[in-house]
């Protein structure tokens, strides 16, 4: 999660359900970014409970501006799939199913790529919330500690609000200045 946002880390979830899966399947376990903050909340929680196996990887800002953000995300999903067990890790009939279109580069498992998976595959899906719910709080804890940016209202993404108290305040050290080139390129021809 986090992806196309100006600020903030990206987050990825793996996320293991004991079988068989069928019985979560009335949860509402869906896209996250097709479910309200409320009813995402709920989910994480739900499935903070119901997952057999879960963990959260992150890559910072600085990840981000270095590696760039598919490289990023990447780290972040390896991390996430390197806090699982061991036992987990290591068992040969381990399938990790990942969403879009690209392998995790490096992890050396089994893995089966979906485009829309968290709108396809359940534990994807369920990967999609907790990612989206964690990355959230910590974004809405950025609020307090950096005022005036209204990170709790955006969590990072390049709305004309954020945009405008970008070009107020300048970028934090929680923006991606990549990100952000264009609107600053912009703010200088003005």
């Amino acid at each position: 999660m986090g992806r196309g946002a100006l600020a903030g880390p990206v987050v990825a979830a793996c996320v293991i359900f004991d079988s068989p899966v069928s019985r979560l399947s009335s949860l509402g376990i869906a896209d996250s970014k097709s479910l309200s903050p409320e009813r995402r909340a709920f989910l994480s929680r739900l499935i903070h409970q119901e997952a057999a196996h879960l963990s959260l990887g992150w890559a910072t800002v600085e990840e981000v501006n270095e590696r760039n953000v598919r490289r990023a995300t990447f780290l972040a999903m390896t991390r996430a799939f390197e806090l699982l067990p061991p036992s987990i890790r290591r068992d040969p009939r381990l399938c990790v199913t990942v969403d879009g279109r690209d392998r995790i580069p490096d992890l050396d498992v089994h893995q089966v790529t979906v485009v829309g998976g968290d709108r396809k595959v359940l534990s994807v899906a369920a990967a999609s919330v907790v990612a989206k719910v964690a990355r959230d709080r910590y974004m809405e804890k950025l609020d307090g500690l950096i005022p005036g940016y209204e990170f709790s209202k955006h969590k990072g993404y390049g709305t004309e609000e954020h945009r405008v108290a970008i070009l107020r305040l300048g970028l934090s050290p929680h923006h991606r200045p990549l990100f952000c080139r264009k609107l600053l390129t912009q703010a200088d021809s003005l």
